[in-house]
């Protein structure tokens, strides 16, 4: 049954989630590899296990916006809608970030970023996903959109 305000069998959701998924994996592979060149930018030798440390730091965003979205399955469209666009928006400003710390000249603790990053992902995920899901009931009840 379609809430309030669904698009029904328009092809726009789907093209939504699949651009979404893509830019997530992307994202992931990019965030991981641009991580790698930042690293090992430098010449110093980096123990393998502060590599896997940094990499599920890195990449934790990335898993939970793809757990959210298998979820996501009975949200309303409105909130799946907010979470696809915000995997879209962690993706990008991700990559851009994390490719301003790679390829700019060395900076004395290019870590740094690598740390705040999903820190700010993970606070921007579980503000705006609620918010949606909030928004999404009061308009369903019949409330101010």
């Amino acid at each position: 049954m379609m809430g309030p305000g669904e698009p029904g069998d328009s092809a726009f959701p789907r093209l939504l989630r699949a651009v979404s998924l893509i830019g997530v994996v992307a994202g992931a592979a990019g965030s991981v590899g641009l991580m790698l060149r930042a690293g090992y930018r430098d010449g110093s030798a980096i123990p393998v296990v502060l590599l896997i440390l940094f990499s599920g730091w890195v990449l934790s965003p990335y898993m939970g916006l793809v757990l959210a979205d298998i979820v996501s399955k009975r949200w309303s469209y409105l909130t799946r809608a907010t979470l696809q666009g915000l995997m879209v928006i962690v993706s990008l400003c991700s990559l851009a970030i994390y490719g301003n710390v790679a390829f700019s000249p060395p900076r004395p603790q290019p870590a740094f970023m690598f740390l705040v990053v999903p820190s700010g992902s993970w606070l921007l995920m579980i503000t705006v996903v609620p918010i949606a899901a909030f928004l999404s009931r009061r308009q369903g009840r019949g409330g101010a959109p």
